[in-house]
């Protein structure tokens, strides 16, 4: 569905896009992983057009990406879910709905959505600030489902969450996927994520990808062995 081809991205003398090749496929879950500072978030504002790369290809369904009905079509949970402070729960979740309905019917569904991530109608009045660390990213996740999008991007899902909030979060994100049948790409370093959410892995290091696999094969994969605090023999 989306395949990057040759993409390099520098800034000033620092390069940290050095020919990033990827693909993935309808309906896959793809975890990207990378030591911090390794490009993880460059390459995902490169496909979301916020950041143009220097060269390179970007492709969706096999022709060149159409950025505005790409852009119609995705969603996307923020690194610490980057809720608006001014807006209601459900003004929040209705965001993009709200520029082509009612307020009437863009809070139904809003209120539809924030049941499908566990949170009741009750939620819907509420300020951000009222809420817990793991709500928050529960109205994130539910602003990104909240067009049926056929793409959606997570970043750093589970970030500033504690374990047993962390694993809830990707649970949730494991089933919405399934149900929905989008194909999701995760940016995470967190492994715990990547068992949970994902059906293969890329490792970004060095600017380029140096593994992609399955996540089922991890623990075979010497590159992951970092990552995965195992040892590996030489």
């Amino acid at each position: 569905m989306i395949a990057l081809q040759d993409l390099h991205k520098s800034f000033g003398d620092k390069q940290v896009l050095a020919g990033v090749n990827l693909q993935v496929g309808q309906g896959e879950s793809l975890c990207v992983i990378g030591q911090s500072g390794t490009g993880k978030s460059v390459l995902l504002k490169c496909i979301l057009g916020l950041v143009q790369p220097d060269r390179g290809r970007i492709t969706w369904n096999g022709r060149p990406l159409d950025r505005a009905a790409f852009m119609a079509g995705f969603g996307m949970l923020f690194q610490g879910a980057a809720l608006f402070d001014s807006m209601s729960v459900w003004q929040n979740v209705a965001f993009r709905l709200r520029q082509r309905m009612s307020d009437a019917k863009a809070r139904a569904i809003a209120l539809d959505k924030l049941a499908r991530v566990g949170l009741g109608a009750e939620t819907a009045d509420l300020m951000p600030a009222e809420l817990s660390g793991g709500m928050a990213k529960r109205v994130g996740l539910a602003r990104a489902i909240a067009d049926d999008p056929s793409v959606i991007f997570f970043d750093e899902p589970t970030t500033g969450l504690d374990p047993i909030r962390a694993r809830a979060i990707n649970a949730l994100i494991r089933d919405i996927v399934t149900q929905t049948g989008a194909t999701a790409i995760t940016i995470t370093h967190d492994m715990d994520s990547v068992r949970a959410i994902g059906d293969r892995v890329a490792l970004l290091q060095g600017g380029r990808i140096v593994h992609d696999g399955p996540v089922a094969g991890m623990s075979d994969a010497p590159e992951l062995a970092d990552f995965l605090g195992v040892g590996v023999a030489k």
